[in-house]
This record gives structure tokens, sequence and C-alpha cells, in this order.
């Protein structure tokens, strides 16, 4: 599909070793590592371009310009319709937060709102505690436990004429299922309810288009792909006209400023801008077709979707060969999608157990052979308490990105294995 080698080379971080190995980092759905263009940029704007915004001086102006070039930037990645849809901020809870402050200003008692089981808690306590505030009654769509996939028929059930909003996880953070969006768009569409997606763990594997998708308001982090900590969250620019904003009075009132509250990481910014120079070069060395959805707004935007296609290729063998693997193995309990034909409904995000090893013994054992997992919850605490796992420490989290190999998944199972 594309040259691993090449990939690699451009994550300084991947020539680190332990205890005479290479580090493996199956720790990327906590935050992958960072591509040495988003490096090269933060270090060159903090080293020749750093001031704040607006002055009459030349670092002042070209802050202006990178701010505006990242967001263009943050648009052809989401395919928004234009650059003041997208508001950048310190995370995505930060941003949640903050939307849900502006949107709780909105609602009346009785109104309703849905949320799942499935999601990240940024996707669920942001809205239950403004629904609390206001008076809003809250829904929340329970899951199947035998794969980890979201009853479709709670939403049916739960949509009505008072419904003002859903909001629903593109993909599980902690077990990776890709949940059917467009449809839940639409079925909250019809009722004349809003659509807020997290987009967080499917920004590094999947390509998003905001539009297609049907989100009205969708958000993901910048150092879950690649790239510095940073969150972006895209809103229908009628929408964030419409909301009030929390903001001080000098502030600009039009999106997406009034909702970028006190000064933003420029230099952040800048590292966004090599993450998206990194998927553009690797968009010529995939040998996937050119993108044929005419409805991306920019030649970049179609070179973004065609490099984010070409890793979902390549993921989806990844994480089918590690999952009929480590499914295998003794002892093993497997939480979420495993079936080899219905890979394409997951990401490379892998929860288990051990036999009755505690997951951070587990993670523990691993580590001391240089392999990163994660143990837990992963703030997918409504998931583990479903789950039954929550009280005995919740699960190994075996997360992989593009820049992973076989060779590594190989490792990680024969420690399991031994």
């Amino acid at each position: 599909m594309f040259n691993l080698s090449a990939i690699r080379s451009e994550f300084p971080a991947l020539a680190r070793e332990h205890a005479g190995r290479p580090l493996v980092f199956f720790d990327a759905p906590g935050g992958t590592q960072v591509t040495r263009r988003c490096l090269d940029y933060m270090v060159e704007y903090l080293t020749r371009h750093n001031a704040n915004t607006h002055g009459a001086f030349i670092t002042a102006q070209e802050s202006d310009a990178l701010i505006e070039a990242a967001h263009e930037a943050a648009a052809d990645l989401l395919n928004a319709e234009r650059k003041e849809e997208i508001v950048f901020g310190q995370n995505m809870t930060s941003l949640t937060f903050a939307l849900s402050r502006s949107i709780g200003r909105t609602l009346r008692d009785g109104d309703e709102i849905i949320l799942t089981r499935l999601d990240h808690d940024a996707n669920f306590s942001p809205w239950q505690l403004m629904a609390e505030e206001r008076g809003v009654c809250v829904r929340v769509v329970d899951i199947r436990p035998e794969d980890c996939t979201l009853v479709i028929e709670d939403f049916a059930r739960y949509l009505n004429a008072r419904t003002r909003l859903v909001a629903v996880g593109y993909v599980s953070n902690a077990v990776g299922t890709i949940n059917p969006i467009r449809q839940i768009a639409n079925m909250a569409h019809d009722v004349g309810a809003l659509v807020f997606v997290d987009a967080v763990a499917a920004a590094p594997h999947l390509p998003i288009d905001v539009r297609d998708l049907g989100a009205d308001f969708l958000a993901c982090s910048t150092y879950k792909f690649w790239g510095p900590h940073q969150g972006i969250l895209y809103g229908r620019y009628e929408l964030l006209d419409r909301l009030p904003a929390y903001k001080v009075r000098p502030a600009d009132n039009r999106p997406p400023r009034k909702f970028e509250t006190g000064t933003q990481s420029h230099e952040n910014q800048a590292g966004l801008l090599g993450v998206i120079e990194y998927l553009e070069w690797l968009a010529t060395q995939a040998d996937i077709a050119p993108e044929s959805n005419a409805n991306l707004r920019s030649p970049r935007a179609a070179a973004l979707h065609r490099a984010m296609r070409a890793i979902q290729t390549y993921e989806t063998e990844l994480i089918g060969y590690l999952i009929e693997r480590v499914t295998t193995i003794p002892g093993v309990r497997f939480f979420g999608i495993r079936e080899r034909a219905r890979m394409t409904e997951r990401v490379p995000t892998v929860a288990i157990r051990y036999k009755d090893e505690h997951p951070r013994a587990t993670a523990e054992r691993l580590a001391q052979h240089g392999i990163c997992v994660w143990d837990g919850n992963y703030y997918a605490i409504n998931l583990t308490e479903r789950l039954g796992v929550e009280a005995s420490g919740g699960m190994v989290r075996i997360g992989l990105t593009h820049y992973n190999t076989r060779e590594e998944i190989d490792r990680l199972l024969d420690v399991l294995e031994a």
C-alpha cells in the first residue's frame, strides 16, 4: 500500500529504544507520536514569527497569516464549507464544555437530549451537567455488550419533537466501534434536532467529511493524529453565528473568533500545518485511486481524504491480523467487533483482559518489554460499567496507527502468550 520505512522515518520518536529494542507505541488512542514536519513547523514559528495577533509589526502580521492558514487547513481536513466554521481550543473536552454552555442557553425546561453509553465522558458529562442546570431531560442509548455496538433502535425510541440535540461519538475510543453517523444524523434531523459528533477517535483512522456525515458540530484533537495538543471544533456557520458565546467584550463577535477565548496556541496551529503537509506527502506515496467525491472543497481536501483512505485500508488489514491472533490466546477476553468480515466497522483500537490478571499488571508486564499500552477506562466509564469491568480495573487497550507494523504486533503477542 505504501512504504512503511519511509513513513516511520517521518516520526522521530520511533527511533527510541528500551532495553536495547525499539519501543512499540500501541498507545495511539491516548495520543500518537508527532511527525517531523509538525515539529519543524512549530520550531520555525517559535524562533522566527512568535507574536500576539493584530499588531502593526511584521511578526504579528505573520502570526495572523498563520492563524488564517491553520483554519483553512482544518477546513480542508474536515471538508467544512468555509474556514470560519473552524474553532481552535485547548482540547476537545474544553471546547465541548464551552459549546454545551452556549447551547444550554437556548434550551428550556422539558427539552430533551440524547447521549450514548459508548462515548468518551467528554461527550457525556458536559451535556449531562448542562441538562441538570437547564432542566433538560437526558436519554441514553444503550449498547450491545456482545460486540459493543449501539442499539440504533434506541434512537428511534427516544427521538421526538422535544429532542434538541443528539451527541454521539463517530468511533469508540475504548473498543474501536465505528458508529453509523449519517443514519443517526438523518434520524435526528427528521425531528429537528442538532447533531454533535465526537470524532477524536475517528480522525486518526478515517477520512472525515462533516457535510457528508450530516454533522452540525464535530470535534477532534490534533494530538490524536500526529500533531500537538490542541482541539478543533467544527460548527455550521449559521449555528455558530446564532449561538451566544462566553467571551471578553473586545473580542470579535463573529465566528470563529467569538468562541476562541484568550490567546490561542499559535505554535500548535503551526504544528497542524506540518501534519497537513505530511498527509499531502502521504497521499503521493499511497497506491489508491483519487477521490471521486465532487463535493470536496479543494484539491488539498481531496489529497487529505486520499491519504486517510490509504491509512484506513492499511489499518483494516493490520487490525484483522491482530484480532485473529489475539483471540486465539487462551485466557484472553476480547471486547468489541471481532469477525474478520466486519473489520470495516471498526478502527484498530482493541480492548482485552488477560485471564485474571489486573489490567494494570498486564500493561506493566508489556511495558517491561518496551510495549506501550493503556489500561483502565480511558474516560469511557459508562462503557466499562456497562461491561462489568470498571470495578476490577477496566480493560487493556491496544491502539494502533498507520506507523505500526505486523512485527510489532508479533512482539506483543509473544509477551501475552508467554
